[in-house]
């Protein structure tokens, strides 16, 4: 069986010490909002395109980025993850994976404006670091950490001078 690949991206979005996840229709797990890099789209790109459709929340992406530059080349955001997940297994065979940007992201307030068509705005959840934990046996175990991580690294970010 051969093995796909698809690059996705995903924003741990972050305000007042929480982090936004919703219950995944199809993959049936909580995860944060993110999708497919279209064709013409940087993964950063992509991160903060499915994070406003899917939320509303124009964020601010808290990612490295580096100093390299030319008439040729530019530095882009970095994410703070890259992961490869495996998204369709039978029979012990990886059939799809997606190859994963994580990014966190600050957003401005909690109010979620969906486009048309995208998940509820009663179907997303703010998770603190308590409830990430008290989730943790329902939870993905890199949902935990990554969304605990956000958190901490958004909060440094927004109580610095």
């Amino acid at each position: 069986m051969e093995t796909t690949r698809h690059f996705v991206a995903t924003v741990y979005v972050v305000h007042d010490g929480a982090t936004l996840l919703h219950e995944h229709e199809k993959l049936d797990m909580w995860l944060p909002p993110g999708g497919h890099v279209d064709r013409a789209e940087t993964p950063h790109e992509a991160a903060l395109r499915e994070t406003r459709e899917e939320t509303g929340l124009d964020v601010d992406l808290v990612a490295p980025e580096g100093d390299i530059e030319s008439d040729t080349v530019r530095s882009i955001p970095r994410p703070q993850h890259l992961l490869l997940e495996d998204i369709n297994v039978c029979d012990g065979q990886v059939g799809h994976q997606h190859v994963d940007h994580i990014y966190y992201g600050a957003a401005p307030s909690r109010e979620l404006d969906p486009a048309p068509g995208e998940t509820a705005v009663d179907a997303w959840e703010w998770f603190t670091p308590a409830r990430l934990h008290e989730a943790s046996d329902w939870l993905e175990p890199d949902v935990v950490e990554i969304g605990q991580r956000a958190i901490e690294t958004v909060g440094e970010r927004q109580t610095e001078p």
